[in-house]
């Protein structure tokens, strides 16, 4: 009886060696880059989200890439290792060459890809995932652009971002201390939703901003989806969500007359005219943007306030611009009109200083759709690939003293130099649909903030912590106070 539990000892050990042996060495039709698995299921995934309490490059990142580079200066010469992150075997390159290969392959050889906690929680799978090139994206890109491209911000959107903000600021100096992160969070959520689904806050008991702040915490973690996990939290906040979102579009089919101006008109509209627009693609495409606009403009204005706060020079730059500003009004008390946001010089170079240290967007991620040789090595197919921004935005060739908080840089900064070497938003052929929306919703805020407000340096909170994600683990808390209260 003995031998046969030795048998089976035996097979099972030399199966989890073959099956060790397979993980570390991952099938490929040439030679890897250089970099390891780590550990089975969990990869190197761990020591990513250790925090990194800088701006700089994760620790993960910046050592690796150190070490597999033959040159002093990384961020210049950056070289690609392999790894394994949640699961999925993955490259990194923080070679310009290489990525700036991949973004007009795009649709090619690679296309966009999110980490697969993404793909289920957004439904980014299968034939119509929204990450595919064709069709799809010339769908979306066309709809978004629509609706919060530059026509539709200097039409109509201008105003209304800034009722929201005045509205927000004074709710804010009523408050006493406010966690700067979530109340811009809760601020933003509130003005997509709108225009998004329709969503009215004020005739609502859905408390969507809470459901969204779920997402940071479960997104970046495994998925497995069983009680207790983060990514199980993270479900349930999306089914939430998506239950609200799924009775505003049956009204919507019900009473296709009601027209609110938003996403969900044209999607209702658009309903089964194509393979992929259907329900559950509109509710996907609904979260997802939800996600994307309340996360990366709230992380850069709780930034903002934590970089004002040890550089206030920045601030008396602001205040001088828009002083002028207006001072140029006839009348004082108009609303922002586009002229004056588009001739905001000084604000725009602080919301690109912002972003180019928060680097929300710190990783653009991409899959490949067959083997790809670079420089001797091959990127098997069905790879993922993080191109590093961080590399480019901290360039010291291009960005002197590149962790320094310095927005009147950005004067002698060439703008052709600068489109190759800051991408807050991604890059490649699907420059985001959004980045204009983004910087004219920062811009507004920072024109309404500082023309009639103050703040107390802030009052508590303000550590960063990079897990790759941006976040504020102590809060910002800060005081907002009229000027002339």
């Amino acid at each position: 009886m003995w031998q046969v539990g030795l048998c089976v000892v035996a097979v099972v050990t030399i199966l989890i060696s073959q099956w060790l042996y397979k993980w570390r060495n991952p099938k490929s039709n040439g030679v890897l880059p250089p970099g390891s698995m780590g550990l089975p299921f969990i990869g190197e995934t761990l020591q990513l989200l250790i925090p990194n309490h800088s701006l700089d490059l994760h620790p993960f990142i910046k050592k690796r890439i150190e070490k597999y580079n033959t040159v002093i200066s990384f961020y210049v010469y950056g070289r690609v290792f392999s790894t394994n992150l949640v699961g999925r075997p993955m490259v990194i390159t923080a070679d310009p060459k290489l990525n700036n290969y991949l973004f007009q392959q795009e649709g090619k050889e690679v296309e966009l890809w999110y980490l697969d906690t993404f793909e289920k929680v957004f439904r980014l799978e299968g034939e119509a995932r929204p990450n595919a090139v064709g069709r799809i994206h010339k769908y979306l890109r066309g709809t978004f652009l629509s609706l919060f491209g530059v026509d539709s911000l200097r039409t109509k959107l201008l105003s209304e971002i800034e009722t929201t903000v005045r509205t927000n600021i004074h709710r804010w100096s009523t408050q006493g201390t406010i966690d700067a992160k979530k109340e811009a969070a809760n601020m933003i959520a509130v003005f997509a939703a709108k225009n998004l689904f329709g969503h009215d806050f004020e005739k609502s008991s859905d408390v969507i901003t809470d459901t969204i702040a779920g997402f940071v915490q479960g997104l970046m973690s495994f998925p497995l989806n069983i009680p207790g996990t983060r990514f199980y939290k993270c479900m349930k906040d999306k089914d939430k969500l998506e239950k609200v979102i799924r009775a505003m579009l049956k009204e919507r089919i019900a009473c296709p007359e009601e027209k609110k101006g938003d996403f969900l008109d044209r999607a209702v509209k658009d309903l089964n005219t194509d393979f992929f627009l259907t329900e559950n693609f509109i509710l996907s495409i609904i979260v997802g943007a939800l996600f994307a606009t309340v996360e990366s403009i709230s992380t850069a204005i709780a930034l903002s306030f934590k970089l004002f706060a040890e550089h206030p020079w920045v601030v008396e730059d602001l205040v001088a611009e828009h002083d002028i500003l207006l001072k140029n009004r006839e009348n004082k008390e108009s609303p922002l009109t586009w002229d004056e946001y588009k001739s905001m010089t000084v604000t725009m170079h602080v919301i690109n200083e912002v972003l180019r240290l928060g680097n929300v967007a710190p990783g653009i991620l991409r899959k490949t759709l067959k083997d790809i040789n670079y420089n001797g090595y091959t990127i098997p197919a069905g790879w993922a690939i993080m191109m590093v921004n961080c590399t480019l935005q901290l360039n010291p060739n291009v960005f002197k003293d590149p962790l320094a908080f310095n927005p009147r840089r950005w004067k002698d900064i060439d703008p052709q130099t600068a489109s190759k070497n800051f991408m807050p938003f991604g890059g490649g052929i699907r420059q985001c649909a959004g980045a204009e929306f983004s910087k004219a919703f920062f811009a507004t805020f920072l024109h309404v903030l500082v023309s009639e407000y103050k703040y107390v340096d802030k009052i508590k909170g303000g550590d960063v912590a990079r897990t790759p994600m941006l976040q504020f683990q102590d809060g910002m808390y800060i005081k907002v106070s009229k000027k002339h209260a």
